[in-house]
């Protein structure tokens, strides 16, 4: 009969935090196996020293490297693996012999812990459990003694190895955060914290929970002291909100009214930026200036995540659908003297954000907030791009998304540009929850054009992900098109050449 295997959790660093079910289990093993760095000094057996049965079999497991340098042939993460496959055939064999076996990890197993390696390898061979632990997150709030998040806080755990561009994004997105990892990433951590505005409210912590715990302001930390085992926590605020009320109702019934305009004095500006269809290198120079110059940057999500955060910027995301309302947000902002950025993919003039913000300046009394619009490049001159030139005749540009307008207006559309044989660019072909437009939209074009015209799909073009499919109406499927899609439709003088590129005739014959 083989033995069992559980991967136990010895918490942060106190030995009193160990759960019963840890100790119980420890006691019970006929092997314990734990890890270490090259010292061979492990925090987990130290932690679990005093549960340990007398005779016990002790495995330790040596890391090969600490620091991913290595001249192994498939470099760190290969000599890890190879490092993985050794322990679980030692575990394996101790296993096959009829001994029980626990792997102790610091905190959590499955939290970022090495065990679960180990797991993987052996989990579907082996009876095998897991007993959670204390992790170092819940004693590095405990050791900060300030509540980590309230009500809707959002908390966001982060590694810091990430760049500084995309930590400091990270954590200027999110109410409460904790930064492991650190160690040699502390400078990187700190100047990230800064950038995102967030320095004066992060604490240090180091060795949570144990004799040696230290908690310190980030910024009061000499960087040359600071372990690997140690971690940044960022506390939310209670009720925390934005100048621009970011909590503010989308139903207009219980959104509260604009506030009065203010007498004359300092005025600040909405600057409407398209940020391109994808890559950095397709944003414009101009926008790329007035993003660094602004103090707050309002939008889609997704777009907001796209700008850099550097010292100063405060970002205010929010979802799809509420174009309106961020829209108001920014103006509200800016009526108060900020310089606001209100970005959109692609060009914030086409089927973006720059109508929505004169809609809202329109309806809800911010016609004295002075408003900017920066041109960007637009999915279609993208996707024609990367196509050939399908665009060198006259073209329409058209959504099918009914949710602003009904359908039997975008029908009408289509139709009368087909009749026209113009090549027409198709914006917002379908959704999670659309999927018949493109199919409808397909119907017309064939009702009022050959079935060999040509039809080019580009997906997610300028993206690691960009596919670009040349196709015809009558070959075209429905089923393959999805949001990251923007279809062309070309004329009945389109043509492809032997290569596969597409290009539209400037003469009509």
């Amino acid at each position: 009969m083989t033995g069992w295997l559980r991967g136990v959790g010895v918490g942060p660093g106190d030995p009193e935090l160990v759960t019963v079910k840890a100790a119980r289990l420890i006691g019970d093993a006929d092997v314990v196996a734990f890890h270490s760095g090259p010292r061979r000094d492990s925090i987990a057996r130290r932690i679990a020293a005093s549960y340990l049965p007398h005779g016990v079999v002790e495995e330790l497991l040596v890391y090969p490297v600490t620091t991913g340098a290595t001249d192994h042939h498939l470099g760190y993460h290969g000599l890890m693996a190879d490092f993985y496959d050794e322990s679980a055939n030692r575990l394996a064999a101790h296993l096959d012999s009829g001994r029980n076996v626990v792997v102790l990890a610091e905190g959590d197993p499955l939290f970022y812990g090495t065990y679960m390696y180990l797991h993987d390898r052996l989990a579907d061979r082996y009876d095998t459990a897991v007993v959670p632990g204390v992790t170092s997150v819940s004693g590095s709030a405990a050791a900060v003694a300030t509540g980590l998040c309230r009500h809707e806080d959002v908390l966001t755990i982060l590694p810091g190895t990430l760049p500084v561009p995309e930590l400091a994004r990270r954590l200027a997105d999110t109410e409460a955060a904790v930064v492991m990892k650190l160690g040699r990433t502390f400078e990187n951590v700190r100047e990230a914290l800064r950038q995102a505005g967030r320095l004066d409210e992060a604490r240090y912590v180091e060795r949570a929970s144990s004799a040696d715990e230290r908690v310190l302001p980030v910024a009061e930390v000499d960087a040359a002291s600071v372990p690997y085992m140690s971690m940044v926590v960022v506390p939310g605020k209670d009720l925390r909100a934005d100048a621009a009320g970011r909590a503010r109702s989308s139903d207009p019934a219980t959104a509260p009214a604009p506030s009065p305009q203010p007498p004359a004095g300092p005025s600040g500006e909405v600057v409407v930026i398209g940020l391109g269809p994808g890559p950095d290198r397709w944003l414009t120079p101009e926008a790329s200036a007035a993003l660094a110059e602004v103090g707050h940057v309002v939008g889609y999500a997704p777009y907001v995540a796209r700008v850099p955060q550097r010292e100063g910027l405060t970002r205010h995301a929010s979802g799809n659908t509420v174009e309106v309302d961020r829209a108001r947000d920014a103006l509200e902002l800016a009526r108060t003297g900020e310089r606001v950025a209100v970005v959109s993919g692609g060009d914030a003039g086409v089927f973006g954000m720059a109508s929505a913000v004169f809609e809202a300046a329109d309806t809800h009394g911010y016609s004295d907030v002075a408003v900017r619009v920066l041109p960007g490049l637009t999915a279609a001159q993208a996707v024609a791009a990367r196509a050939g030139a399908p665009l060198g005749g006259d073209f329409a540009v058209l959504s099918l998304s009914d949710r602003l307008k009904p359908w039997a207006v975008i029908e009408r559309r289509l139709r009368a540009a087909a009749r026209a044989d113009l090549v027409v660019a198709l914006y917002n072909p379908a959704s999670r929850s659309r999927t018949e437009q493109i199919a409808r939209a397909r119907e017309v074009f064939l009702e009022e054009r050959d079935a060999d015209t040509v039809v080019v799909v580009g997906r997610d073009v300028g993206r690691t992900e960009e596919s670009l499919t040349v196709t015809t109406l009558e070959r075209l499927d429905p089923a393959t098109i999805d949001m990251l899609c923007l279809v062309i439709v070309g004329t009945s003088g389109t043509r492809v050449t032997r290569d596969g590129q597409v290009w539209t005739p400037r003469f009509v014959r």
